[in-house]
């Protein structure tokens, strides 16, 4: 009787889920690619294929529809292009591009999908955002006000960035663009700032270069790669951008301050054109398509100054683009110029000269970064611009041979040691004591009879000396007042003895 109840019972909540099975056919449409070659494939019989939808191939390979059109499909494949042939079927997967991210991509080398390019283990992702996703809005966003010290004396002094920024690196080809932004990334070792650098389609070699610099002087467990080579696929490459930021966002949304170094624009933009010539699109100017201003403005608005309400996090950009022959005025140099917030110009007049970072003060500006100063640099720092550029007019004359006055020659010894001071080498950035230190002492005339070759070695032993004598001026912060003046006089003195000191080659 017991068995005959349990066997009833059984088959009642048998019945019920049978009656709660949705056994209706499921209607997956199936389209074929009609086209494929170059990184791109058009498909044919998926109408109801979204804009940025993730397909997939009967390989395995990825898509991503980027033109739709009335009969045929535009695709980027996000994959080996030759695993896919005409006549392969795809289908719509319904979502969107998704990258890993989360503390597990921390210190490791990935591509735009997360993928270990390091030869680790698969990073541990935390969750998964879409690689593409809306800025914040207005209402979200804060004013830019704390700063984000490179290291460099030229840029803290003369072009002050702040969290949230988006400036512009461009220069022409080898006039360390990606060493000035490496320099940014090592000077964060002690902010706890998150640091990722995307490059897209660099060289091997320079990439890893860049990560043995940031592991030997940075802090690489705070630091991401995402690399896309010029061995993946364009589709790879085009994607790499958006998924880096995409990687920088989820700490922003913690309230965490994240770096996010772009290598470079311009080698996008060069994808960008050759992917959409591929798909047919219409050129425009230089052969650019209509969305060129777009594909950029959309990734660089991202950047941001969380409100505080939204956990007050940052996500700073520094994209870098290149030039021609100096020509700023060029297409994709104008365009992102107009989206960002200022421009670092690299001259490579300055560096062939020598001047290292090359850093032209009269082409740069930093439109937000000016209120983010710290007040002890700002104080120093408001006339050496217009000294440094009053400098360079007057040198011009004195190549010529032109007589000048003893007025106007002190001017130019002056000028000379403000030049020597902002050249600094590579992966050796200064505190911001250091730094005040310095500009203090060209301020006041203290390092004009300091011969020129001697700049260098009176900088390298500035920090220990400041220890010694001045350790209050060494551990300023950036929310620190000005120097008051029992200070400055101190520190004015310390600095007399260590330029005599120098002079005379003493220790």
């Amino acid at each position: 009787m017991a068995l005959s109840d349990d066997l009833r019972s059984w088959l009642e909540r048998a019945g019920t889920r049978l009656e709660d099975l949705d056994a209706a056919p499921e209607l997956t449409r199936i389209g074929r690619a009609m086209r494929v070659g170059d990184g791109v494939a058009t498909i044919g019989g998926l109408p109801e294929a979204r804009l940025d939808e993730l397909l997939l191939f009967d390989s395995g390979c990825l898509g991503l529809a980027v033109d739709l059109g009335e009969e045929e499909v535009g695709c980027i494949l996000l994959g080996d292009s030759t695993a896919v042939a005409a006549g392969d079927s795809v289908r719509g997967t319904g979502d969107v591009v998704r990258v890993p991210v989360g503390p597990g991509l921390l210190g490791r080398v990935v591509d735009a999908f997360g993928t270990a390019l390091d030869g680790g283990p698969a990073p541990l992702a935390e969750t998964f955002l879409p690689a593409e996703r809306p800025a914040p809005a207005i209402i979200d966003r804060d004013l830019v006000q704390q700063p984000l010290a490179t290291g460099l004396l030229v840029v803290d002094a003369t072009i002050p960035l702040g969290r949230g920024q988006r400036e512009l690196i461009i220069g022409d080809r080898g006039t360390g663009k990606t060493a000035l932004a490496v320099d940014a990334i090592i000077n964060q070792r002690a902010t706890g700032v998150i640091c990722i650098y995307a490059a897209i389609g660099q060289k091997s070699s320079s990439v890893n270069k860049v990560i043995e610099a940031v592991r030997r002087y940075g802090a690489i467990e705070n630091c991401l790669f995402v690399v896309g080579g010029p061995d993946a696929a364009p589709g790879l490459q085009w994607l790499t951008p958006y998924a880096a930021c995409s990687m920088g966002e989820h700490f922003l949304a913690q309230g965490r301050d994240v770096l996010l170094v772009i290598d470079d624009l311009t080698k996008h933009a060069a994808i960008h054109r050759q992917l959409s010539l591929l798909l047919r699109r219409p050129p425009g100017r230089e052969a650019y398509p209509g969305d060129i201003f777009y594909l950029h403005s959309r990734l660089l608005e991202r950047a941001a100054k969380l409100a505080p309400e939204l956990g007050g996090g940052s996500l700073t950009a520094l994209p870098i683009a290149e030039t021609q022959a100096g020509n700023i005025s060029a297409y994709i140099p104008t365009n992102l110029i107009s989206i960002t917030d200022g421009q670092i110009y690299l001259d490579p007049r300055l560096f062939y000269e020598d001047q290292k970072p090359a850093v032209n003060v009269g082409l740069s500006v930093s439109r937000v970064g000016g209120r983010t100063q710290a007040p002890a640099l700002k104080d120093l720092a408001l006339s050496l611009r217009l000294e440094y550029q009053q400098f360079l007019e007057l040198e011009v004359f004195t190549r010529f041979g032109t007589m000048v006055d003893d007025r106007t020659r002190k001017v130019i010894e002056h000028g000379r040691r403000i030049r020597a001071v902002l050249a600094q080498p590579q992966y050796a950035p200064l505190g911001l004591g250091v730094q005040v230190a310095l500009l203090l002492a060209v301020k006041e005339g203290l390092l004009d009879p300091l011969p020129l070759d001697k700049v260098d070695l009176l900088r390298s032993r500035l920090p220990d000396w400041l220890a010694r004598h001045c350790p209050e001026t060494l551990g300023l912060q950036d929310s620190d007042p000005p120097l008051a003046d029992a200070a400055r006089d101190r520190l004015r003195l310390m600095l007399g003895q260590l330029v005599q000191a120098v002079t005379e080659g003493e220790g």
